[in-house]
């Protein structure tokens, strides 16, 4: 069993019943791929502003561009016109100004030489290349032979189960820290080169790096996720206090990762059934418990709707602004457990968080989805500038109708629903 397997299973009321809701979700999906195509630049993809257009200094960036290139593949997939040519256009500037072609690696941008080589972006480059490959597209092999050279080289750490968080960019200085975030978004790599390659290790180290970070670390903390340790796994409580607002280390907890968590740890607990019909009995209470949480200290935690970016170590608000990934995260880990468990709570909250994005964060004047809004649902710059690019929101339009396995990418293939 990898889920409910077929929405036919839920209630008739269920909205991933309901012919409308699933037009509704695609074209919503459209709507973020038109958008999203005004950030193409020369040498990758750019970020866009309020407005929808590219800064006067804007230059590529390689996390974006990455992302962006999977997205796309996601949508031409699913053959959506217009789409291929921008994961082309993906691959070309990875396997080019993107890359490191004296060190290895990626860079962050052209124009930063020396930025250090973080396992966050190069678990992206990764994800693309797997995408990219199932779309067959030129270049894709070689990206996604290079980009899992590189997590097999300097990231994956086989002692601890884990990847290293970043290097300087000759390969020299690892940092002193281990992050939850980056090893999030490794584990949604893993599963995607597991279905790709057809290589086993891969579903092996996201079981080894969810068994650590969700059953025993996020476990031991009432099903919250702290983010920040030291290579020798002690926390660091205090890290990056003086920065409340940084958009990848922020101080405290993120309950938007709690769900994040939680939603990959039930597409773990479907790749391992349907790979051995078995799997750990904990992966659906912890993912349960992980969504509680991020309800219950994030969703209305100041009186106000939607789910606020941090909570401080009293679990208290920290940050208030609502990230437009945060929510979308929310629907995607609120839809998965309604398919994996069929109760109706799960549905209510895939309802209200998606009336949330409707009502709030889309932007019905400029396009596409805020980056963020305070709680009175006033759009803000406080941690995310701009509009967002599609890699959240859009895999939020699609994975209703998707199984939990395989990946988004293989599911799409092998599946009727899109």
């Amino acid at each position: 069993m990898a889920d409910l397997l077929t929405p036919a299973l839920l209630p008739t009321t269920s909205w991933l019943r309901l012919p409308a809701h699933h037009a509704w979700l695609g074209a919503e999906g459209l709507e973020l791929l038109n958008f999203s195509k005004n950030s193409k630049m020369p040498a990758g993809f750019g970020p866009l502003d309020l407005e929808g257009n590219l800064p006067n200094d804007a230059e590529p960036d390689g996390i974006l561009t990455a992302r962006m290139t999977h997205a796309y593949a996601l949508a031409a997939l699913q053959g959506i016109p217009g789409t291929e040519p921008m994961v082309e256009h993906g691959v070309r500037a990875l396997l080019g100004p993107l890359r490191d072609h004296e060190h290895d690696g990626w860079l962050e941008a052209p124009s930063a030489p020396h930025g250090r080589k973080q396992a966050y972006y190069h678990a992206f480059v990764a994800l693309a290349g797997s995408s990219a490959v199932r779309l067959g597209v030129e270049g894709g092999r070689e990206l996604l032979e290079g980009s899992t050279a590189i997590l097999e080289r300097q990231f994956w750490s086989e002692d601890e189960g884990v990847m290293r968080e970043s290097f300087a960019f000759d390969w020299s200085d690892e940092e002193d820290y281990r992050g939850a975030n980056s090893n999030m978004h490794s584990t949604e790599s893993c599963l995607a080169l597991s279905d790709v390659t057809g290589d086993r290790k891969w579903l092996n180290r996201a079981q080894r790096i969810v068994t650590r970070f969700v059953h025993e670390i996020a476990a031991r903390h009432g099903h919250t996720m702290p983010e920040h340790f030291d290579r020798q796994w002690h926390l660091l409580r205090d890290y990056n206090i003086d920065r409340p607002t940084d958009e990848l280390r922020p101080f405290g907890m993120t309950p938007g990762h709690f769900m994040e968590w939680s939603h990959l740890t039930l597409k773990l607990e479907a790749a391992l059934l349907r790979a051995d019909g078995i799997a750990p009995d904990w992966m659906l209470r912890d993912a349960h418990g992980l969504f509680e949480s991020g309800l219950k200290y994030g969703w209305a935690a100041d009186g106000q709707p939607g789910i606020l970016y941090t909570i401080d170590w009293d679990r208290r608000p920290k940050v208030p602004a609502r990230a437009h990934w945060v929510q979308a995260e929310a629907i995607t880990a609120a839809v998965n457990l309604l398919k994996r468990t069929g109760h109706r709570g799960y549905e209510k909250w895939y309802r209200t968080i998606w009336n949330y994005v409707d009502n709030v964060l889309i932007d019905r004047k400029k396009g596409s989805w805020f980056n963020e809004v305070g709680p009175n649902g006033t759009p803000t710059e406080t941690v995310y500038p701009g509009k967002g690019d599609l890699y959240h929101a859009y895999q939020s339009t699609i994975a209703p109708l998707l199984p939990l396995a395989p990946s988004l990418a293989s599911a799409i293939l092998s599946s009727d629903a899109l």
